[in-house]
């Protein structure tokens, strides 16, 4: 397949430098918000095979990538919302589907509650269902900073493959590449958020089309969660994705993309 890799490019927005990868250029716009630890470049594989539909734009969230991090900004999602939000009136995208993945698509959640102007439609990517009185997020806190911190000394493949066991070497490669560009306070904050901040009071709000991508083996969202989110929001359209992990482009990207084109998006 030809790629469809457009440019790299940065714009000002939120107040911050917002970093993002452009796929396709034609279609409909597609803003894609990836995880805790996922730069923009390690979606770039699925951003192809979106880009055969969608104007895809992949963004580098605060804190990852090249966007621009630091201890002087906040790491809530409030802050990561608003980010989306300036990124979308920066670059005047209309009628726009924001495609979030894990962290990325409770930034979507809040978003869609604060301000769903110019979306047409939410696709939220097997998001952590984590808050306050809940249980915990089924990933621990040290499987982020040690590979981090190993990724700032320098690692390779082999190494990386330890955290990732299921991945292939390519995938691997890109992530031991790249993983040194997200900084472990924004990590740090971002999984405290799952535990202290309620996308549950969010989802009731929503009132643009919304789409949910489940893991069948991520166990993130279990039957209980299902259900107790299409009783806060009776129009959500679920799908489960079969032989698929948290990660679940990595394990089935057929799969990924088959659930997607059942949305019906384009």
């Amino acid at each position: 397949m030809t790629s469809s890799f457009q440019y790299g490019a940065n714009v000002h927005a939120n107040g911050i430098r917002q970093h993002y990868l452009r796929y396709g250029g034609k279609g409909t716009p597609l803003v894609l918000v990836p995880g805790i630890t996922s730069p923009a470049i390690t979606w770039g594989f699925v951003a192809e095979e979106l880009a055969r539909t969608h104007d895809v734009y992949v963004l580098d969230i605060r804190g990852r990538g090249l966007s621009q991090g630091g201890d002087d900004l906040a790491y809530d999602l409030d802050a990561y919302a608003g980010d989306v939000r300036g990124f979308i009136d920066a670059l005047g995208l209309k009628d726009c589907v924001v495609l979030g993945h894990s962290m990325g698509a409770r930034i979507a959640i809040r978003l869609g509650r604060q301000d769903a102007s110019g979306i047409a439609a939410l696709v939220l990517v097997d998001p952590p269902v984590s808050g306050p009185g809940r249980r915990p997020y089924p990933s621990s806190l040290p499987w982020y900073v040690d590979s981090i911190r190993l990724a700032r000394k320098g690692m390779d493949a082999e190494a990386m493959r330890r955290f990732c066991p299921t991945w292939t070497r390519e995938q691997l490669e890109l992530r031991a590449e790249w993983l040194h560009t997200c900084e472990e306070l924004a990590t740090r904050i971002t999984y405290e958020g799952f535990h202290t901040e309620d996308i549950h009071q969010d989802i009731p709000h929503l009132t643009v089309p919304t789409y949910l991508m489940i893991a069948t083996r991520g166990n993130v969202i279990l039957p209980e969660d299902e259900a107790e989110i299409a009783g806060l929001l009776p129009s959500i359209v679920m799908d489960r994705v079969p032989d698929a992990g948290h990660m679940i482009p990595w394990d089935n990207l057929a799969g990924f993309m088959t659930s997607f084109n059942g949305f019906k998006l384009s």
